[in-house]
């Protein structure tokens, strides 16, 4: 589908229809340990931090650039030892093997801001009501700003009440029209999934002795 000009979406579909990876599409291999594909995994939190374009607001580069250096961290390893990096679980073991955790904390701050996004997309989705800022304010309070320093916790509370209207959101997002709204709805649980998916078993992994440094 052609995305048309100064929109976000391809034409009768949504900006999840324009990710060059999604959540959804991560394969988790059940038979090994629930290993994470690193490649799929980076691309598809890549993928996601262009939801803080759609947001349309400056105060969020701040939470972006945080994602994306978090990811940087994370290819970084993998490109300096590939054989030992097919997975998020092999990438931390092997790191962690040299001594060294620059990628496994890396990773351990990319969940972390992958599950803000979540909690506040989820929240967004169960409180039709609420704005959109009361969503991203509820989600920083509950994921990321109990492991903040007092100097960071302002720029991302900043940000916190920088968003958008919800209705402009969703336009945004591909919800014009008849029926769009209920379309972004349906497509935002649908992506939501597979974000948890991935999520909870990256954490599972991140709380095991063996995992940490």
């Amino acid at each position: 589908m052609s995305i048309p000009a100064n929109e976000t979406h391809p034409a009768g579909g949504t900006w999840f229809d324009t990710l060059r990876k999604s959540f959804v599409d991560v394969p988790i291999d059940a038979a090994n340990d629930n290993a994470v594909p690193t490649t799929e995994f980076l691309e598809a939190a890549e993928s996601l931090t262009t939801l803080f374009d759609v947001l349309g607001s400056m105060a969020f580069t701040p939470v972006k650039n945080d994602m994306i250096g978090n990811i940087k961290k994370v290819r970084d390893r993998q490109l300096a030892s590939p054989a030992d990096s097919s997975t998020l679980q092999s990438l931390v073991l092997n790191e962690l093997a040299t001594k060294k955790h620059t990628a496994s904390e890396g990773l351990l701050w990319l969940v972390r801001g992958l599950l803000f996004t979540l909690t506040a997309l989820t929240h967004t989705l169960a409180n039709p009501t609420s704005e959109l800022s009361t969503s991203f304010r509820s989600a920083y309070t509950t994921t990321l700003k109990p492991h903040h320093s007092f100097m960071v916790k302002p720029v991302f509370s900043a940000a916190m009440s920088a968003t958008p209207y919800k209705k402009d959101f969703y336009e945004k997002l591909g919800g014009k029209g008849p029926g769009g709204e209920e379309r972004v709805r349906e497509a935002m649980g649908r992506y939501n999934e597979g974000v948890r998916r991935v999520v909870d078993v990256v954490q599972e992994f991140e709380g095991r002795k063996d995992a940490k440094w």
